[in-house]
């Protein structure tokens, strides 16, 4: 993990001062703990969870709140805030700051969307079949997410069908027994495969 980080840390800024580093792939495909290893190998760098992005009503629809709240403040060097939805009240709560630091990782369905990809500095795809992510995010769940997730996995279908993230990622991310595995992309240069320890999909222009 520490190779990994390293490398990202060497990228040229890509939003402002920050090097932002998009993390997307299908629910339940394991981005939210691959991110919080990887933002401690990076110092303990922010993480901004797009489950906190979107609503129940904007699944995948708000694309033009991240663009006001965060990237356009990373842009000017400033502190970004965002409105966190809570997903029980359905409903935001207060401002939360997002500072510009060195590095700052996205993860989310969606996190490489064609409006997004501009501001990214790397764009890193967790490597897990659709089947076999939403059964693991159903399991995780529970049977009370059972209606939500029905509405998920057809929302996100028409997403990926529309704006395919996975053609456009620099690296792939496939989770091991110990760690996980790092290799280059469908848009990636360059670059060797990493062994990192603790199907295609649409054509899209990148």
């Amino acid at each position: 993990m520490h190779a990994l980080a390293a490398r990202l840390r060497r990228l040229p800024p890509s939003c402002g001062p920050v090097r932002l580093i998009g993390i997307d792939g299908h629910a339940g495909s394991g981005k939210t703990t691959f991110a919080e290893r990887l933002a401690v190998a990076l110092d303990d760098a922010p993480v901004l969870h797009l489950d906190d992005i979107a609503t129940h009503e904007e699944l995948f629809d708000w694309t033009g709140r991240l663009l006001t709240q965060v990237i356009e403040p990373f842009g000017r060097g400033e502190t970004a805030h965002y409105l966190p939805y809570d997903w029980r009240a359905r409903s935001f709560g207060a401002p939360r700051p997002l500072p510009p630091a060195p590095v700052v990782l996205v993860e989310g369905v969606g996190a490489g969307r064609r409006a997004l990809r501009p501001y990214l500095a790397r764009l890193l795809w967790l490597e897990v079949p659709n089947e076999e992510a939403w059964a693991r995010g159903r399991s995780r769940d529970g049977e009370e997410q059972r209606e939500f997730w029905a509405g998920w996995v057809a929302a996100e279908r028409r997403h990926f069908a529309e704006d395919p993230s996975r053609p456009c990622a620099d690296l792939l991310v496939r989770q091991r027994s110990e760690g996980y595995e790092v290799l280059p992309g469908p848009a990636g240069t360059s670059g060797s495969t990493l062994f990192l320890t603790h199907g295609n999909g649409p054509s899209a222009v990148c």
